[in-house]
């Protein structure tokens, strides 16, 4: 898919700034169409990336650092 969208794009009349931001363009689209955007609770669209496994992961590991940053202990 991305591999299409380049070969479509003549990139050689680009100078460096260009053809980085032309793939940085191809990738994010094709990012999109691939994984879709969800909407957080502010309303603002975002990748999703993540499922509640993860989600529950970095919520303990919030809370130990919130602990570690009031104790600041080696133990904690």
């Amino acid at each position: 898919m991305i591999r299409d969208k380049v070969v479509e794009t003549d990139c050689k009349y680009f100078d460096v700034n260009e053809h980085c931001q032309q793939m940085n363009n191809i990738m994010m689209e094709t990012t999109q169409v691939t994984c879709g955007l969800s909407e957080n609770p502010c309303g603002h669209k975002e990748t999703w990336q993540w499922n509640e496994e993860v989600a529950e992961a970095l919520k303990e590991k919030k809370k130990v650092y919130g602990n570690w940053k009031k104790e600041k202990s080696t133990e904690t």
